[in-house]
This record gives structure tokens, sequence and C-alpha cells, in this order.
């Protein structure tokens, strides 16, 4: 088992910036990718960005890319999502997600999921 907490959701106005952080404990060793995804009222839940653990190849959202960078420190087993320039389109509850499974990030079953927070972001 993998748990997962999520931090650093909050109310910004348009144009600013908030980090994520996903901590992570538990049998954390089998953990092959983290993922980023959020779900907007009455909307389905998206992806976002993704990470693998070794090596630290990411993977966007056409979305998020270039505002967004999605980062990992292996020896806090600690994931980020860096979000800059926000737009009120991106108002969702934000979750992290843990795989064990190989394969494209983007598109992987998450066998483990955060509580989620919140992010607001105001025009």
């Amino acid at each position: 088992q993998v748990q997962l907490v999520e931090s650093g959701g909050g109310l910004v106005q348009a144009g600013g910036s908030l980090r994520l952080s996903c901590a992570a404990s538990g049998r954390t060793y089998s953990s092959y990718a983290m993922g980023w995804f959020r779900q907007a009222p009455g909307k389905e839940r998206e992806f976002v960005a993704g990470i693998k653990w070794s090596g630290g190849s990411s993977y966007y959202a056409d979305s998020v890319k270039g505002r967004f960078t999605i980062s990992r420190d292996s020896a806090k087993n600690t994931a980020y999502l860096q979000m800059n320039s926000l737009k009120p389109e991106d108002t969702a509850v934000y979750y992290c997600a843990a795989s064990n499974r190989l394969g494209y990030v983007p598109l992987l079953p998450y066998d483990y999921w955060g509580q989620g927070t919140q992010v607001t972001v105001s025009s």
C-alpha cells in the first residue's frame, strides 16, 4: 500500500502561482510513476502531469504545457506541481496518484490516490 497526502492548494488570482506537494508513504519503492490529475465541477477527472520516479521523465497535458512543472524529490518521497500563470479554467480539485505499472505515464492505471486539494483561480 502507498499513502498519498496532497497540500498546497488555495485561492489565487489569475496570473498567480501555486505549488502543490504530494507526500508518499508506505511501499513507495514499488511506485513507477506519480501523476497529478484534476476534476472541475461537472467535468470528468483529467490528467494534468506525470513523472517517472526513476529518471524523472515528465509528461504534461497540452492545456498546462509551459505553465506547470512536475518534479520529484526521491529522498523525501515527494512529488511537486509548480503551477504558474494560473487561469480561472485551472480551478479544480487536484489529486496526486501513484502507479506501480510500467508504460506510458499519462495512460497508466493509477493504483493509489490522495484525498485531493482545492485550487481556485479568481479572474
